[in-house]
């Protein structure tokens, strides 16, 4: 039966958000349950393709991130994958009717990790708006349920969240980047002169999006309120243990929040949104 195959490759995106992250996987679970299964199935997509990038070092990445995306847009025109990601994929893409473009422009930004090390403030830009504006475009696509005039309300909000969720992740993971996969997404920052100065710039470039994401958030359709809002406690919770920690100490290791806290930080949020605080 073709819906046996359907669920087993949703059960896998499902599987990989969990390996993979934590954090997401518990934020997916405060999302109403009819949202599980399409976001997974989002997660696990932009997981194997950002794997490829940065983690199968002893492969030949970029004939095999040439191939995902191939199969990727395969999986779209048919309707079906025996890539089980890729299958979970484009039932979603297809479901919600998530522009092709979306897809494009995410594997784009892929395929920059590939060539470049350093980013102009344009390309910079580019990088963003495919790792992470375009990511939050599907989520909002899914949380309107297909009402395109509700979603273009929410689409400059939902990009800036997007936006400043892998601005927050540059900084957590600066070590990795630069002294691992040779990257410096920050433009006109050299790691050598990486300060308190030039962090606290960057910092409020993140403050202002994180205003703006969180206003969206308030708008967002019940269903999907809450889910969105424990990623951005989250987020915001990782930012402020970034901000308080010194521009050398970020260089040298990664900034995380112990799974105990995590979880003291779902239950206090979720008194504050049953008391309609959010």
């Amino acid at each position: 039966m073709r819906q046996l195959f359907d669920n087993l490759s949703s059960e896998i995106s499902k599987c990989t958000t969990k390996k993979y992250s934590t954090s997401f996987s518990l934020g997916i679970r405060f999302l109403n349950k009819e949202l599980h299964r399409p976001i997974y199935n989002i997660y696990g997509f932009v997981r194997f393709a950002d794997e490829i990038v940065d983690t199968f070092h002893d492969q030949d990445k970029k004939t095999l991130l040439k191939e995902f995306k191939e199969e990727t847009y395969k999986a779209i025109e048919r309707g079906i994958s025996l890539n089980p990601i890729l299958n979970a994929y484009q039932e979603t893409v297809s479901k919600y009717k998530i522009p092709l473009e979306l897809t494009e422009i995410f594997l784009r930004s892929m395929e920059m990790d590939l060539d470049k090390s350093k980013y102009t403030q344009e390309s910079y830009e580019e990088y963003i708006l495919g790792s992470a504006e375009v990511v939050g475009l599907m989520c909002l696509k899914i949380f309107v349920n297909g009402d395109e005039k509700e979603y273009e309300r929410l689409k400059p909000r939902a990009m800036k969240l997007g936006s400043a969720f892998q601005k927050i992740n540059f900084l957590r993971d600066l070590q990795a980047d630069y002294n691992e996969l040779g990257r410096t997404y920050f433009p006109g920052v050299a790691m050598d002169n990486f300060n308190d100065d030039v962090k606290t710039a960057i910092e409020k470039d993140i403050e202002a999006d994180f205003a703006a994401g969180y206003e969206g958030i308030k708008q967002l359709p019940k269903n999907a309120r809450f889910g969105t809002y424990m990623a951005y406690i989250y987020y915001y919770k990782l930012f402020k243990k970034i901000k308080d920690t010194p521009a050398h100490v970020i260089l040298n290791q990664r900034v995380r929040i112990p799974d105990n806290k995590k979880y003291r930080l779902f239950v206090s949020s979720y008194v504050k949104h049953s008391l309609n605080m959010v």
